[in-house]
């Protein structure tokens, strides 16, 4: 079976200082202008954080469920995907399932009001706590995730069958949530999914490819763009 964290380990076991994940922001507001670009060492450091911050904090492990509420596309929807499959759990990108745990960028939102479990997630790469209250219990990612190990282990690993990811109230087995690779090895795809769902799949197929992914929120680039030919772009997804 291979799943998304053995994805994760192939990437850095053949190389780990090769780019994962380039991000640009250009939505107006205080990130426009934000270009980050994670390593493959460094996006599975992020992810063992994410990961230790579940699984010792709030107890997630094989049968939880965790809803991610988080625009689309954006770097740090990647990490915490992956953080929810190396523990074994399942993601859910419907907000009428019932979740145990919420990952959201609005916690004061009502979906954020509804859930047991609430993690602020700041979408400013260089946020050092949550920009505004937040009410008793709420875990402050930017605050918080930095105490975690930067290794993680599962206690527990999931079932070949058991839901991996949940869309539209259609579930994907973890031993089917992986792709097939169709790309080039190595390739560097620039992902323009508007949708959760999607962004995802074209995520993991690139993973899987050994390749690594461009991602631009607030505009529509192509890959002929000036910084898509800077970027090394070998081709789109979309849709």
């Amino acid at each position: 079976m291979h799943t998304p964290a053995q994805v994760l380990a192939d990437l850095l076991s053949e190389d780990p200082t090769r780019p994962a994940i380039t991000f640009y922001d250009d939505t107006p507001g205080p990130t426009q202008g934000e270009r980050i670009e994670l390593s493959r060492k460094v996006l599975d450091t992020w992810v063992a954080k994410a990961a230790n911050a579940l699984q010792e904090g709030l107890d997630v492990e094989p049968g939880s469920v965790v809803l991610l509420d988080l625009p689309v596309p954006h770097w740090r929807w990647i990490y915490w995907s992956l953080a929810v499959w190396s523990v074994g759990a399942t993601l859910t990108l419907d907000r009428h399932e019932g979740a145990d745990v919420l990952v959201t960028a609005e916690p004061d939102s009502p979906t954020a009001e509804d859930a047991d479990e609430v993690i602020a997630v700041s979408l400013p790469a260089l946020a050092r706590e949550f920009a505004g209250d937040l009410r008793s219990g709420v875990m402050d990612e930017a605050k918080e995730l930095p105490s975690y190990g930067d290794s993680f282990t599962a206690w527990d690993e999931p079932e070949p069958d058991e839901a991996a990811l949940i869309h539209d109230g259609q579930r994907t087995a973890y031993e089917s949530v992986v792709p097939a690779t169709t790309w080039a090895p190595g390739c560097r795809v620039l992902v323009t999914a508007a949708s959760p769902q999607a962004f995802l799949h074209h995520v993991l197929h690139a993973f899987a490819a050994g390749g690594s992914v461009v991602v631009v929120r607030g505009s529509e680039p192509n890959a002929g763009d000036d910084r898509m030919r800077s970027e090394g772009v070998d081709l789109t997804a979309d849709g």
